[in-house]
């Protein structure tokens, strides 16, 4: 690329990237705290979806806590959370029954009383008409493609709006070489397996002492059904069939709103069949028979997937950095067992804008906020996420049916005594990409024929995710060697990418004679899961901000 002109900058107190959940919140806990103390702090919220919510797809059970720590009048306000979950159903599957254990013994907090269902995409359109009210400014559409340091390395914030790249790296006539938005401390909401916040943790040995982060795939799909099949306020899930007992994983299905559904799958990556795919799985889900009724007659109306952060209390990294804090699922704050993040997302968005104002009113700038720390290791969110510590260790160690178990043992212990575990804190060990097996020790997985009604396939599911990328835009998928797909994944893991994206954005291809096969990444299918980045047994794909924006544009409902 020729030389670059020199990009101008726009100077604030707090940049935030993400307007997920924790920015928010964040960026509204900012702007609460200057005015009461009669100051003012300038913030700025970048996202790079087309609009807030727009990366977000409708239906989760939220836990109002956190959003009543930030607006204690939520409701008066009218924030969207409208269907209260009314009926709590938790399953085994078999092959064709069913085992309700819904009765067995549970900390109270693992029940669902008190939640609401709701699109946590309007939530978080609500929470950005909340804060732009308060003065944030909030730039939809604005992918944070770099990370800005000053000359002592600590943070002072982001490049973003770059534009009018083609695929070659070559500038076109629309070239924007994007700003710089400086700030005196620039949070990081990226959401799961962020890109910046992966730059970050390795630039300041953030992970340093922690145990590996562990993920999960979310597959989902939103549906509207008829009438008699609309059961408001059911919140379903299942462990078991159709995965077996050393793969972990299992479902949700929420009741809300519109006659909507959200129905979806989680596999556990660190998976160790790499002819497994997680969507073909969630598909065949949705054949069994105490599945598929709630679904007939409906139609569907959305599809996504997305990287779910499970590793929990021992794989929180260090949260501050100079000139910066992680937030929400960038740092990874999400409770396995309850499948739930964005209580705790906002209470970390909270507890950081907590320090930063701190800081900023002593007339501090680019240091560590170290208060932040400290503050979530003595709040609720770190209570929550220690006292389910082991559960998704034991489901990797003991497989489902022993590791529920176990795992409900363990969580009843630290509920009763006060935190204590037999187990005391178990490490995870591998990451989920090294504990990908060998293609000769597994059979490949015959999936069923999408029928085109309950089940389909990955490429029209991506359709009615609406996701776009200019068709000549930069890959944001990027191969550190790009001769190991072929050269190494293919004769070791069958290639596993084929199976793992969610929106067949790898294929490996063969000539006209079956032979001379070439790895081919379709970018423009990427709905934003970042799996694979994850998963890939070589290492050998990052996942970066796609300059020029794009990605899913899931419907506001």
């Amino acid at each position: 690329m020729a030389d670059q002109p020199a990009r101008e900058s726009m100077e604030y107190d707090v940049v935030i990237v993400g307007a997920g959940p924790a920015g928010l919140a964040a960026a509204i806990r900012l702007k609460q705290l200057a005015a009461e103390a009669g100051t003012e702090t300038s913030v700025a919220v970048l996202e790079k979806g087309s609009e807030v919510g727009a990366h977000i797809l409708s239906g989760a059970v939220i836990d109002p806590v956190g959003l009543t720590e930030l607006f204690p009048d939520w409701k008066e306000r009218g924030a969207p959370l409208e269907t209260p979950v009314r009926k709590d159903k938790f399953l085994v599957l078999g092959p064709q029954g069913e085992l309700d254990i819904s009765w067995l013994p549970t900390p109270p907090w693992m029940k669902n009383h008190g939640c609401y269902i709701a699109s946590l995409g309007n939530l978080c359109r609500w929470l950005a008409q909340q804060a732009e009210a308060l003065g944030v400014e909030i730039y939809p559409g604005m992918s944070a493609s770099e990370l800005v340091f000053d000359e002592a390395g600590a943070v002072k914030g982001v490049v973003a709006g770059v534009f009018g790249v083609d695929r070659e790296g070559h500038e076109k006539p629309d070239y924007q070489p994007g700003i710089e938005l400086h700030g005196k401390y620039t949070f990081l909401g990226e959401g799961a397996r962020g890109s910046l916040s992966k730059i970050a943790m390795a630039k300041y040995d953030l992970c340093a002492g922690r145990e590996p982060q562990k993920y999960g795939l979310g597959v989902k799909e939103l549906w509207q059904v008829p009438a008699d099949k609309f059961q408001p306020g059911l919140v379903q899930h299942t462990l078991g069939w159709p995965l077996d007992d050393q793969t972990g994983g299992g479902s949700w299905m929420y009741h809300f709103g519109d006659n909507y559904v959200s129905i979806g799958f989680v596999v556990h990556l660190n998976y160790k069949n790499p002819y497994l795919s997680p969507f073909e799985e969630f598909q065949r889900f949705k054949l069994h028979p105490s599945i598929r009724h709630h679904l007939e007659g409906g139609r569907r109306v959305s599809y996504g997937a997305r990287a779910i952060v499970e590793g929990g209390y021992q794989s929180v990294p260090k949260l501050s950095f100079p000139g910066g804090a992680l937030i929400g699922d960038s740092a990874g704050f999400v409770n396995v067992p309850r499948i739930k993040g964005s209580h705790n997302a906002i209470s970390t968005g909270r507890l950081a804008a907590d320090a930063a104002f701190a800081a900023l009113q002593a007339g501090r700038a680019g240091d560590e906020l170290v208060a932040y720390q400290s503050a979530y290791e003595g709040s609720r969110v770190a209570k929550e996420l220690r006292s389910v510590r082991n559960v998704k260790p034991l489901l990797s160690k003991l497989g489902n049916t022993w590791g529920m178990l176990a795992g409900g043992v363990d969580m009843m212990t630290n509920w009763l005594l006060g935190g204590f575990s037999f187990f005391g804190t178990m490490k995870h060990g591998k990451t989920d990409a090294a504990s990908t097996g060998l293609a000769a020790d597994y059979k490949p997985i015959a999936y069923p024929k999408p029928d085109g009604v309950l089940t389909f396939d990955r490429l029209s599911s991506v359709f009615i995710s609406n996701t776009n990328h200019e068709e000549d835009q930069p890959s944001h998928l990027k191969l550190i060697d790009p001769n190991i797909p072929i050269e190494i994944n293919l004769p070791k893991y069958a290639e596993p990418a084929q199976r793992y994206c969610p929106a067949a954005v790898y294929e490996v291809l063969y000539d006209e004679t079956g032979h001379n096969p070439r790895f081919q990444i379709n970018a423009q299918n990427c709905v934003h899961c970042k799996t694979c980045d994850i998963k890939d047994p070589s290492q050998n794909i990052v996942w970066t901000t796609p300059e020029g924006g794009g990605g899913p544009n899931y419907p506001n409902m």
